[in-house]
């Protein structure tokens, strides 16, 4: 208990000084172990984990207890090779791990004991595996759809698609239920949008039932005669007579149901309901939804818990909760029917995707999809198999498996006030931000008035700050990874040095999959977070990120967040708002018509519609950001001339991304050149026009994936331009992604749209009362803007095989070596590392403090 306290005395030492003033000289809030037990993560929450952890692999999604008692097998189904990993519950050592192709989510023991089923995900298949005393051997797969395409998913020359994909190029396999007798599997098929009932004994699949959406998983009754497929798409638990494959019933509940669990003598059911804050309790007899249970931590709170895992204890009493966004595993009191309760909450790890009781009830396990937190990776420009990989952000952050004793009433009293010690959010600031100044452009609680009349907002691709701003000379940079320093980007670092560094800045995303959802929705929902490392790694699933496919709910796909995104709040409180690129894709038309700009760019998302421009472009690298800046600035003039100029324009300039070295192209340092440029007449345009004085730019990256940086790998340029503005100030706050949108809502009197955006700082210290109208002129391209690749430049055929027809189809591994060398020279040496690997304590005793092991 000593040590619990003393815990959270560092934690609020810490914290105190991260909210210091500008004068103060101790240092800022920075990601990282701060001490005894607690972890600052990039996105400004606090993890505090108890239990023992071990590190297990890469987005552990499910585990299963083996049947002797003896070992837990965990699932890892992220970016890195999907592995099952052998964790002894004796003394929580790895026995081993057993690399699997592809696998996501499923797993089901067959009743003799013998044989477990693993999702086979992307590849249509379910693996089978025997398991007796010398442990897992694997065996023949069943096979339920076309297995995936690898020459067509790896095409060399993948042609830019006319739209956004729908969501099924492959069947992509989820959850799993074996029938008690053993003789039947079912297999949600999640993009497919089907359930495979597959014979076990044959391993052919006997029938198939349609779904209407996306499933999660299935489950059975406990005698085997209903089947309930949760609906993730769909925002329903659907029941099937397991025999007939009749449907027997639609339970509608919140939406994203994911994770299921039903009670011993099989009356009730719980379903997860992630883009909610709550559980669904279903009486099975009647078939409807009887108890919505609250799980946030706060009863006021935005979406943003995501609840995302349930499971019962031995005797049906308690129920365990997994809050990924939340850091925390809610226990709630369900012995009696109708009357749950939560009785309190147990910190965990990054995202936490799991939890259950061991077999016994004296244990609970904890998996944690993103593990103990973040940390820089200088190390990242090495090419695959020399250590790349490991720095690459979509494969630092090694999930955990966390064990501890199952909390009586007093140990889960303490750890609940641990996770309320932690988390940044609070009812009270939902409406009143913390830390608003007296006198400020940015009001202090919803609704107050702005000086602020236009927002741009602007959002680019993929860049940490050390690649752009390392040679800054003001500022934590490290000019030793800078590839895009003041001669590339004069614009950028002007306009830092004039209105105000921001060294200490970080997206809430790894990749622009979540990237984009998160810059303009502050929340990546389930099923982004779950389905982008498929995504990247080639392992099928569909990039939907930013709208396509089929419509789940008012605001967009499968995909989209329940309260929607940023023009969807300013939609329903009157706040008129125009997309430039953003959530936008081709109409039909070929390479070349666009080119000409004889091609329309359509909303991708249903609230978007007329309020896109035509003829500004989506994404397509081919086309230069000057092109983009023309057609923005042909209706800015229009604006200017009728007075109609939207509250909020949001402008996408994403060739900073670049297109590696394929030959003829133009050049990394060309790519990024012309963005700059394009950014700097955009910010000269507003800052010459008659909306400068009541205006606020800010410049974002979507992520920062595609680089190396000292302090961690999460950390971006951002820019805030205003006449507002701090002028020629470092301001070293802890800022977020969603710091940027909060500030966003504030001027148009928004409410925040998640707990991500509740609870982010908003960037205060960048503004001053007092405007200083002062115009920016832009500076001229110090490198040439028409430089092209050759057809022997570095890494040039390995580019012509890259997928550039969307955010990140490329691997940014290999292009970041690419760039880095095209930039640097062929040869160019590697400094050493800066800091270590981001696993500060990777054990904790049951207590929840760190050991100093590394």
């Amino acid at each position: 208990m000593r040590r619990l306290v003393l815990a959270q005395v560092v934690l609020l030492t810490i914290l105190v000084a991260g909210l210091s003033s500008f004068g103060d000289v101790r240092p800022a809030l920075r990601p990282g172990f701060l001490g005894g037990g607690v972890t600052q993560l990039p996105n400004g929450w606090r993890i505090a984990p108890a239990g023992r952890h071990v590190q297990v692999g890469d987005l552990p999604l499910a585990m299963i207890e083996t049947p002797d008692g003896e070992s837990l097998l965990v699932s890892n189904n992220g970016y890195a090779t999907p592995s099952l990993t052998i964790v002894r519950l004796s003394d929580a050592s790895i026995r081993g791990s057993i690399p699997l192709d592809h696998a996501w989510l499923g797993l089901a023991w067959h009743p003799d004991g013998k044989r477990l089923f693993v999702s086979g995900a992307g590849n249509s298949t379910v693996h089978e595996l025997f398991f007796d005393s010398r442990g897992l051997q694997r065996t023949l797969d069943l096979v339920l759809g076309r297995p995936m395409d690898r020459q067509s998913e790896l095409s060399q020359e993948a042609p830019p698609r006319e739209s956004r994909p729908d969501a099924a190029p492959q069947l992509f396999i989820g959850g799993l239920a074996v029938a008690p007798d053993g003789t039947t599997l079912f297999a949600a098929q999640v993009l497919g949008q089907r359930v495979s009932v597959v014979d076990v004994a044959s391993g052919h699949v006997r029938s198939t039932i349609d779904l209407p959406a996306e499933p999660y998983t299935c489950l059975l009754s406990r005698d085997g005669s209903k089947l309930f497929v949760s609906l993730w798409g769909g925002g329903k638990v659907l029941v099937y007579d397991a025999h007939s494959l009749d449907l027997a019933g639609e339970i509608p509940v919140g939406e994203h149901p994911n994770s299921l669990a039903i009670t011993r003598d099989g009356g009730r059911l719980f379903v997860a309901c992630a883009n909610t804050n709550a559980v669904w309790a279903i009486d099975v007899a009647s078939g409807r939804a009887v108890e919505k249970i609250s799980v946030a931590l706060f009863p006021n709170a935005p979406p943003g818990s995501t609840p995302n895992h349930v499971s019962l204890s031995p005797d049906d009493k308690r129920l365990l909760v997994a809050n990924a966004d939340n850091n925390a595993i809610a226990v709630v009191d369900v012995a009696t029917p109708g009357r749950s309760e939560v009785e309190g909450f147990i910190p965990t790890g990054w995202y936490p995707t799991a939890a259950m009781f061991s077999h016994d009830g004296a244990n609970l396990f904890v998996l944690s999809g993103k593990g103990l937190g973040s940390a820089a990776n200088p190390r990242f420009r090495a090419g695959p198999g020399t250590g790349a990989e490991r720095q690459y952000i979509a494969a630092t952050l090694t999930g955990t498996l966390s064990i501890l004793p199952t909390p009586d009433r007093e140990r889960l009293r303490v750890l609940t006030k641990l996770v309320y010690d932690a988390t940044p959010y609070s009812d009270d600031h939902r409406l009143v931000p913390a830390g608003a100044p007296a006198a400020s452009p940015i009001p202090g609680r919803v609704g107050a008035p702005s000086p602020i009349k236009h927002v741009f907002y602007v959002i680019r691709e993929n860049r940490t700050y050390d690649q752009v701003f390392g040679d800054l000379g003001a500022g934590d940079g490290d000019p030793a990874l800078t590839l895009f320093g003041e001669d590339v980007t004069p614009n950028a670092h002007a306009l830092a040095r004039e209105f105000g560094v921001l060294d200490n800045f970080f997206v809430d995303a790894e990749v622009s999959y979540d990237g984009h959802a998160f810059s303009t929705g502050a929340y990546a929902t389930d099923f982004v977070e779950k389905m982008w490392p498929t995504n990247y790694a080639r392992r099928g699933s569909a990039y939907l990120s930013e709208g396509g496919g089929k419509m789940r709910n008012p605001y967009g796909n499968v995909a989209a967040p329940a309260n929607g995104y940023i023009w969807d709040a300013c939609i329903r409180a009157n706040v008129s708002v125009r997309s430039y690129g953003e959530f936008t894709h081709w109409g039909p038309g070929t390479p070349a018509e666009r080119a000409a700009g004889k091609v329309p760019a359509i909303a991708s998302v249903p609230s978007l519609r007329d309020r896109v421009s035509p003829t500004y472009p989506p994404w397509d690298l081919t086309i230069p950001d000057s092109r983009r800046v023309d057609q923005w600035l042909r209706e800015f003039r229009e604006f200017e001339a009728n007075g109609r100029l939207p509250a909020l324009s949001i402008v996408r300039l994403g060739n900073d991304h670049t297109s590696g070295t394929r030959p003829g192209t133009p050049t990394p340092r060309a790519m990024v050149a012309e963005n700059d440029q394009a950014l700097g007449r955009l910010v000269e345009i507003i800052s010459h026009s008659k909306y400068w004085n009541e205006s606020a730019i800010f410049v974002v990256e979507d992520d920062a994936q595609n680089g190396a940086d000292h302090v961690d790998a999460h950390r971006s340029p951002a820019l805030v331009v205003s006449p507002f503005s701090k002028r020629r100030v470092v301001d070293s706050t802890l800022y977020t992604t969603s710091g940027v949108l909060r500030t966003i809502e504030l001027i148009f009197g928004l409410p925040p749209m998640s707990q991500f955006d509740a609870a982010a700082a908003p960037l205060y210290k960048a503004f001053q009362a007092t405007p200083a109208p002062m115009p920016f002129t832009r500076l001229d391209a110090r490198v040439s803007i028409d430089e092209r690749n050759g057809p022997n430049a570095y890494g040039a055929v390995a580019s012509l095989r890259m997928d550039f027809s969307e955010p990140d189809r490329a691997s940014d591994v290999e292009l970041n070596e690419i760039i880095w060398r095209a930039v640097r020279g062929a040869s160019s040496a590697m400094p050493p590392s800066v800091r270590s690997a981001f696993v500060r304590h990777s054990v904790a005793d049951a207590d929840g403090d760190a050991d100093d092991r590394r």
